[in-house]
């Protein structure tokens, strides 16, 4: 077999690669489904990964094979460097969750385009590109699997670069079907969601040095039986690790005591909203009826840090939406928001609906990042829109909010480590800056290492761990379950499972404070950028690859 060299590309955004700013979110993570595909290829092969968020491209190599990832942010970023490969000779195939929305806008700026995740088809493509027969398009749809994978290529990504090179996956795609996000078209024409096997995820992470782990899954608790098992194989790793998962999984038994007890220290969770009507134009009802201060409050009593991801804009938002969720984030100690603008992305349920409404206002990829406004709201102008959604950012992170946030927390270390981790991812962005030019980001991971140490509250003895602690920050009762009226950090809770169950039978009205559980008639346009996990945009992650949607 004749070896050959290939170059695995993923472009970055113009403010990514700025020589006079650098934000810390896109020196995050590696690419890893690039380094996942780089492992298909034959040991006599010589390959490169080349992440444009933390270096220069070359500008005039010609390998033999360019696989460029596309998201929807880099997508003119991408066509523009696969046409300038594609001009001296050089075969070029494109693939990632952009390309499989918008497969004939990529198709002219590729030899070849690959539709869905790509372990079952990159494989078939390289048998045919050394036969000199390559298909134009390759699509995934049955057999999909990530089981007995060959291991991630991560000796071609340069760990010094990274916060967190130590980032995994161990499932792809979601169990849920939000209308929002783009996983439903990725995962057309096959299983939308599956794991690895657990034997191997645990060989993945004993692979990797240190200790601080990112599992960059769209749902780590999406298959519980999956994630039990592993959370019992990690245990004695001493690990720390951080995530995402959804409000119900949250709630549902005590698989996220296994969590924690595994090494869990901050999670990424999509309330998205507090008003029940977006929650079900949107289908998001894995958050229906679910008591959002019993989330916040176990997670809080387990030492688990969250990042809060909120969208504005969806229907029934008006102009108090803002002030309400900031309140919210604040009172019921959120560590880190991320707010969006919801943003209806191609082949999405979302871009279906508005663009037979008539409401997408433009189809500029490079404004697709969930901070402009692409649409016409329905109770918001434009403007007011935009200028919420910066106010929610300054306000959430204004040093006396981190503080107010902070004292939520019912011992001095635990308050003391959310106001250092919120500070220090914002209000110490010139200092990263510094460090990534210097190139010294694996100097911080010590600290972060330090700011993720277990901070738990202690459990009343004889107590399920399915319950939800006694000290948890939650309104008064009343007879139909939990309700928010009161301030927070007065009250106590009543049994989790009991209280869930309530909710269930009592209909779809979420447990949300105030005015907002009211709201009956009233997400996220999701996508992992992940951009970082403290900034974790659920709608495009920049480590969305031919593999994995993130």
């Amino acid at each position: 077999m004749q070896s050959m060299r290939v170059t695995f590309i993923l472009p970055a955004l113009t403010e990514a690669t700025s020589p006079y700013w650098r934000p810390i979110k896109y020196s995050l993570f590696p690419p890893l489904g690039l380094a996942t595909l780089a492992a298909f290829l034959g040991p006599d092969d010589e390959a490169t990964v080349a992440d444009e968020h933390v270096g220069p491209l070359p500008v005039d190599d010609t390998p033999d094979l360019v696989v460029i990832q596309v998201y929807i942010t880099n997508a003119y970023r991408a066509y523009r460097i696969a046409d300038g490969y594609r001009a001296r000779g050089v075969f070029v195939a494109l693939g990632g969750l952009h390309v499989t929305s918008l497969p004939d806008e990529a198709a002219p700026h590729a030899d070849a385009v690959f539709l869905g995740p790509g372990e079952e088809t990159f494989p078939q493509f390289l048998t045919d590109f050394r036969a000199r027969a390559a298909k134009p398009v390759y699509r995934s749809t049955a057999g999909r699997t990530i089981e007995r994978l060959p291991p991630i290529r991560r000796d071609l990504i340069q760990r010094r670069l990274y916060l967190v090179p130590n980032s995994i996956v161990v499932s792809r795609g979601c169990p849920q079907h939000c209308d929002f996000c783009y996983k439903d078209a990725f995962f057309q024409g096959g299983r939308s969601f599956y794991t690895q096997r657990v034997d191997d995820a645990l060989a993945e992470i004993d692979r990797l040095p240190g200790r601080h782990l990112y599992f960059l899954d769209d749902h780590l608790l999406g298959d519980p039986r999956f994630s039990r098992a592993l959370f019992d194989g990690m245990k004695g790793m001493q690990r720390l690790f951080q995530g995402a998962a959804t409000v119900d999984s949250i709630l549902r038994g005590n698989l996220i005591e296994h969590a924690a007890d595994a090494g869990l220290r901050s999670l990424f969770v999509g309330f998205e909203t507090l008003t029940p009507g977006n929650l079900r134009r949107s289908q998001k009802r894995q958050n229906l009826g679910r008591d959002y201060r019993a989330v916040t409050a176990r997670l809080h009593s387990l030492g688990i840090m969250i990042n809060g991801s909120f969208v504005f804009g969806m229907d029934d938002d008006d102009e108090d939406v803002f002030k309400r969720t900031v309140d919210w984030a604040v009172e019921n100690g959120i560590t880190t928001a991320t707010f969006h603008i919801m943003t209806p992305y191609p082949g999405t349920g979302l871009h279906t609906r508005m663009s037979g409404e008539g409401r997408i206002t433009s189809r500029n990829w490079d404004l697709y990042d969930t901070r402009h406004v692409v649409f016409r709201p329905a109770r918001l102008g434009e403007t007011a829109l935009k200028d919420g959604y910066d106010w929610a950012y300054r306000e959430f992170y204004r040093w006396s909010s981190i503080a107010d946030a902070s004292f939520t927390h019912g011992t001095l270390k635990h308050r003391l480590k959310h106001f250092a981790y919120a500070a220090g991812w914002k209000k110490f962005e010139p200092l990263w800056d510094v460090v990534i030019r210097m190139r010294q980001l694996r100097a911080m991971t010590p600290i972060l290492e330090g700011v993720l140490s277990r901070v738990s509250s202690p459990r009343k003895k004889g107590s399920d761990p399915g319950q939800t602690p006694l000290r948890c920050l939650l309104g008064p009762q009343r007879d139909d379950g939990v309700d928010f009226e009161g301030p927070p950090g007065r009250h106590v809770a009543g049994q989790q499972r009991d209280a869930e169950q309530q909710q269930r039978d009592a209909g779809e009205r979420p447990r949300i404070r105030g005015a907002d559980a009211e709201q009956e008639g009233g997400e996220r346009a999701r996508g992992r950028e992940r951009p970082g996990e403290a900034d974790r945009d659920p709608h495009h992650r920049q480590h969305e690859s031919l593999t994995h949607h993130g």
